[in-house]
């Protein structure tokens, strides 16, 4: 699996938010973005993610266009800023739902990566009386549960406890190890360079500079 971006401009409402971004990515590595708010990174995902298309350049997945060749990366799971689930259904149903639409997953899986992050799959709680840290979770879970081969995560830690925010370190780096292709933004500096290959600087819709993680064998 490679990702290319290739000169990738968006402009939203006259402004240039993302601006002439080229980069390449691979299976097996995980990718980290730093930058403030509003630097551009969770933009970036989005269009990496196919859901939204660039103003100019290109967004290719082993070759083809995304918004020419496909609509979207045949095989994804995403986690962008606040997850968002059905409020009257548990955390079971929720994913349930979201698997029937492709029939990937089945309930094992389900349940399997229910409990990989932490929660109960026999809780008959719904995901409105979940906690932030139990939603994040679940947005978690259901980034991961179908063994997408490419996996976007937006400030995966927010909300989480110590033991959550370990759990996803350990998540992230079994993912890896199947040689999926992850793209993680974390404001936690030093939680990103443990779990990265490469690190991309993004200042104002722009690359201003990359370094090698310490997950670089």
């Amino acid at each position: 699996m490679e990702i290319v971006l290739d000169n990738v401009t968006k402009t939203l409402h006259g402004t240039t938010v993302i601006d002439g971004i080229s980069a390449r990515f691979t299976s097996g590595h995980v990718y980290g973005l730093q930058g403030y708010n509003g630097s551009g990174k969770t933009m970036l995902m989005r269009l990496i993610a196919g859901l939204l298309l660039p103003t100019s350049g290109s967004v290719q997945i082993d070759g083809k266009t995304l918004g020419k060749d496909m609509d979207f990366p045949p095989s994804i799971g995403v986690l962008l800023e606040n997850p968002a689930f059905l409020p009257g259904y548990t955390g079971v149903e929720n994913l349930q739902l979201i698997a029937s639409l492709r029939g990937v997953a089945d309930d094992a899986q389900i349940k399997t990566a229910i409990s990989r992050v932490g929660l109960d799959p026999e809780d008959k709680r719904k995901y409105k009386k979940y906690s932030l840290g139990m939603k994040q979770r679940l947005g978690i879970a259901c980034a991961v549960f179908e063994k997408p081969d490419i996996i976007i995560l937006d400030e995966p830690t927010n909300a989480l406890d110590t033991d959550g925010v370990e759990l996803v370190a350990e998540i992230i780096s079994q993912e890896r190890a199947r040689e999926a292709l992850i793209v993680l933004a974390s404001h936690e500096k030093e939680y990103l360079y443990s779990l990265t290959d490469e690190i991309y600087t993004i200042e104002n819709g722009r690359i201003k500079g990359s370094m090698r993680g310490y997950a670089t064998a």
